[in-house]
């Protein structure tokens, strides 16, 4: 449940209840994809994924659709990199290859995205959840945190300026009022 809870390398991010879980849990055994570990002590019960036996997957080809299935679209060189703990891909082409193979199954495991205007690179994604609509990748993170400061600034500007007509609402009472009293 924490795994699929993380707020960080997630896509999509979700909140999911234990009662959630187990059901994902229970769907995925009942399809040989996931069961308790072979070899797991302990108190509470671990699981594990099957999905290199179920499907015959290569090493590589395991971990291209686990980061697909963690992270969504991603282009080879992502792949490349947030492969690594679970396989080293010595150069790109390999991780192409490795996609090559998804995509050329029956049915097709991955698929390439169309190209995002603006961007350099394809995207790849998985179809365990059935078609992908191609969307447009989410802006880097010094995008967002940019835009988010810009409309914080000009949030704050708007508020700075209400307070400057508030208080020369205010002086414009007090002198009416201090001109009254010193008058009566």
């Amino acid at each position: 449940m924490n795994a699929c809870n993380q707020k960080n390398n997630r896509e999509p991010a979700m909140q999911l209840a234990e009662d959630e879980v187990r059901q994902a849990l229970h769907g995925l055994a009942d399809d040989g994809l996931a069961g308790a570990a072979r070899e797991a002590e302990g108190r509470v019960t671990k699981y594990e994924h099957r999905m290199q036996e179920v499907f015959n997957f290569t090493r590589g080809e395991s971990a291209v659709i686990c980061v697909l299935l963690l992270r969504g679209p991603q282009t080879p060189g992502e792949l490349r990199g947030r492969t690594e703990r679970m396989h080293r891909f010595e150069e790109l082409e390999d991780v192409l290859g490795a996609l090559q193979k998804l995509m050329q199954r029956e049915p097709a495991l991955a698929m390439a995205l169309p190209r995002q205007p603006g961007t350099k690179e394809i995207r790849y994604a998985h179809l365990l959840s059935g078609p992908v609509e191609a969307q447009a990748p989410a802006p880097p993170r010094s995008e967002v945190s940019r835009s988010n400061a810009e409309d914080r600034l000009q949030q704050l500007e708007r508020e700075v300026e209400e307070l400057r007509q508030e208080i020369a609402e205010l002086r414009a009472e007090l002198t009416e009022m201090k001109s009254r009293w010193e008058g009566a």
